[in-house]
């Protein structure tokens, strides 16, 4: 069975578009839109805040597309009665575009100055008017055969021997137009793919480019955290992650567990970063050794915000010993002088945390833990 023919016909393709349930060409689709079925949904809190008088409504709305595609359009006269949900037709290139109103008011101009764009830019394309009942049908009929146009360009472009991955197809919604996104590793010469595309699905062809963030950005999926991805809920800018963010935090630099779906480092590594970095600037060199009579003593890991720097004699290994960063810094001053301290055993911060087990599993289960351990 062919991977076209798996397709359900009860699967919801407009879930991609943040709607809950399929449009309807009978009833009103006042309800269609839903925050939880959309990628990178935001809240309007400025929604329940009054307009001064006399002050006119922003002129510009966000309309919502396929998967975390968003874009601005601006509506004049009555156009500017629109409401969250609304299923609209927008300027387009060529023809008009069918999407959902995600945003409207003055939140709209704040996501505005948050993305760079000015307002005032000639550029910004138009609201044409709300979908009619012929718009909705086309839109339906496009969306439906996105995923059979997916399977069979796959199909053209293996035969093709492309060194390229197909991610996702995007059909304009007057149906005129496909968007086809891919990624590859090198340059890749599809002229030949986009007159065979062109001829089985008679519909202007443009192929688009995107990495591997923006991949997994798209297709969604679910993190190790066992949450959505964050850059298919929220997260819109890509920054360079680096090793370094892991090893400031004091993580395994294993790369099957740093790596996210997409291959790469995981972007949450750089979330925390920052706060590493500012709380190690009182920390002495990770590879400081301390000199004692009793013989040198080595690093062996860190508790960053804890404060204290875990030690052990090159002849005890086994045996850690938290400092306290402060009493580091007085032991490296010390043997900077050519006075090497006693023994590591005076600077070690003593826990008393068997007292505190003891009130919670007893005597009988401490000992029995102590054995095991």
């Amino acid at each position: 069975m062919e991977e076209a023919d798996k397709i359900s016909p009860d699967k919801n393709h407009f879930v991609t578009r943040g709607c809950c349930h399929q449009p309807s060409l009978i009833h009103k689709n006042d309800h269609i839109f839903h925050h939880g079925c959309s990628k990178l949904d935001t809240f309007d809190w400025m929604q329940f805040v009054p307009l001064p008088e006399g002050h006119t409504p922003f002129d510009c709305i966000e309309v919502r597309f396929k998967n975390n595609r968003k874009d601005f359009f601006r509506c004049t006269g009555e156009q500017l009665d629109l409401h969250t949900g609304d299923i609209i037709a927008v300027e387009a290139n060529p023809g008009h575009d069918i999407g959902i109103v995600s945003l409207t008011g003055e939140i709209v101009r704040m996501q505005m100055k948050k993305k760079n764009i000015d307002p005032r830019r000639e550029d910004i394309r138009k609201v044409y008017r709300k979908a009619r009942l012929s718009d909705i049908e086309k839109w339906i009929n496009a969306v439906e055969k996105e995923d059979r146009t997916l399977f069979r360009s796959r199909e053209i472009a293996t035969n093709l021997n492309l060194k390229m991955k197909l991610n996702d197809v995007e059909y304009q919604g007057d149906d005129t137009k496909a968007v086809f996104f891919y990624t590859a590793d090198e340059r890749v010469d599809f002229r030949e793919l986009i007159k065979l595309l062109a001829e089985e699905f008679k519909a202007r062809i443009e192929m688009r480019q995107i990495g591997a963030r923006q991949e997994a950005s798209r297709l969604g999926g679910i993190g190790t955290c066992g949450r959505e991805l964050c850059c298919a809920t929220w997260l819109s800018n890509f920054n360079t992650v680096s090793t370094n963010a892991a090893r400031i935090q004091q993580l395994s630099l294993n790369p099957q567990k740093l790596a996210g779906q997409c291959g790469k480092l995981k972007c949450c590594l750089n979330y925390e970063y920052a706060a590493y970095a500012e709380a190690l600037r009182g920390f002495p060199n990770e590879d400081t050794n301390l000199n004692t009579k009793k013989g040198d003593a080595f690093p062996q890991k860190t508790d960053v915000f804890a404060g204290v720097i875990y030690y052990a004699y090159k002849s005890d290994p086994n045996n850690l010993m938290a400092i306290p960063v402060d009493k580091v810094k007085e032991i490296i001053a010390l043997n900077k002088k050519g006075q090497p301290i006693d023994k590591l055993e005076d600077f070690a911060r003593k826990l008393e945390k068997k007292a505190e087990f003891e009130n919670f599993v007893g005597q009988e289960d401490l000992n029995r833990f102590d054995k095991q351990k």
